[in-house]
């Protein structure tokens, strides 16, 4: 029998990192041929040209589509989406997907599914019907939602969102957070390891403190001084700071000109473009803090314990653990955060906090899905289902 062609579009490290377990489980799968497309923020140099660490992880890309986001201006990102619709045009012409795999809410991933809808191939999306009030990615979430076929959500109130939305409620399953798997399956660097790969000192005693901080996008014109205001909190803080690259959305590079000042006036202080999955999680299992808004703070970060400053409205109607606590975009509000998370009462809560993304196992469901739902006239012909609630009396 024919093995099934499976297109997994990764366009980020973010994506990537998530995505990871699942594409070993296809990978060894005998019913599944694999085709990995990688695209996006992976080919920017800013970003860690992080497609090398998936070659470096011993995948063989089916096919690679190479855009350049520029300065990263609105013109710049729009313009760098249809170059990749081109492109992606071009792959699914040769690789002839049987089901394209997509996960998350970039904007990247509006070409992917356009494609994929006008070459009549059905979409699996992972982490729908979440929310991130804050930004583009939002409409961009739902809007994917609406061309997937299959939607494997990471927790129930998601699932109910988008059988709210008009989805089928057999296409809906809830999976879980394919990015926990790692706790159980991916070796982590011992603290020690990753410090000295970035340049730190070992025997510090002062505190550890993570930085992932993102532009919000739909607060046009508010990152530089968002992230100025960061690092004003971060500078008053005695502790080692690790800061990671955001991603490549409209005004990122403000964000990584601010943070970058930290750099140049203390040496306790590193901005690193990429440190791969397990070196990021390393960092998650041992700081004593971490500071941004990343999802990574409100799905990782509770199975670690660790306590989390969530700044601003980019996560806003995200689930949410204990371990968060939630401060507006000012370096006295990010400044009061901090203080208390590094508090002995804080430090216990977080390490009593229940993950609300549940925990390992959601890779090994996710492929098993992949690989035998049916590709049937039934999976790729769309209905609304409008709640009954919602119809019209005559």
């Amino acid at each position: 029998m024919a093995r099934r062609r499976i297109a997994v579009v990764t366009t980020s490290r973010a994506d990537y990192g998530l995505l990871y377990w699942v594409l070993r489980e296809l990978e060894r799968d005998p019913r599944v041929r694999l085709q990995l497309v990688v695209t996006g923020m992976h080919f920017s140099r800013e970003h860690g040209s992080t497609y090398r660490r998936i070659r470096a992880d011993g995948f063989v890309p089916a096919a690679e589509v190479r855009v350049d986001v520029g300065a990263g201006t609105e013109e710049d990102i729009a313009r760098s989406t249809g170059r990749m619709t081109s492109g992606l045009a071009r792959a699914f012409a040769r690789l002839r997907p049987e089901l394209v795999v997509v996960l998350g809410d970039r904007y990247e991933l509006l070409p992917v599914a356009s494609v994929a809808t006008l070459f009549r191939v059905p979409i699996a999306h992972l982490h729908g019907g979440e929310a991130t009030e804050g930004l583009i990615d939002e409409a961009v979430r739902h809007a994917v939602t609406k061309l997937s076929h299959l939607h494997l959500v990471a927790a129930r109130p998601y699932a109910e969102r988008v059988r709210a939305m008009g989805e089928e409620p057999w296409r809906i399953r809830v999976v879980g957070t394919p990015g926990l798997d790692h706790l159980r399956r991916t070796p982590l660097p011992p603290l020690a390891e990753t410090l000295a790969r970035i340049g730190l000192p070992i025997d510090d005693r002062r505190p550890l403190v993570l930085v992932t901080y993102h532009p919000v996008t739909l607060q046009a014109g508010q990152a530089a001084r968002q992230a100025r205001a960061l690092a004003r909190a971060l500078a008053a803080v005695p502790a080692r700071v690790v800061v990671t690259a955001p991603n490549a959305d409209p005004e990122y590079r403000p964000i990584i000109r601010a943070l970058s000042t930290l750099t140049r006036s203390r040496s306790e202080v590193r901005f690193v473009a990429d440190l791969g999955s397990a070196g990021y999680l390393s960092l998650l299992k041992h700081a004593d803090v971490m500071v941004g808004n990343s999802s990574s703070g409100l799905t990782e970060a509770p199975s670690f314990g660790l306590p989390v400053v969530n700044v601003g409205d980019r996560q806003r109607g995200r689930l949410r653990a204990a371990n968060v606590i939630d401060v507006e975009p000012t370096a006295a509000s990010i400044g009061r955060g901090v203080r208390r998370a590094l508090s002995p009462a804080f430090r216990r809560r977080a390490r009593a906090a229940k993950n609300p993304y549940g925990g390992p196992g959601a890779s090994v469901r996710i492929a098993k899905l992949l690989a035998s739902v049916p590709l049937d006239e039934r999976l790729l012909t769309k209905r609304l289902v409008v709640p009954a609630s919602r119809r019209r009396r005559p």
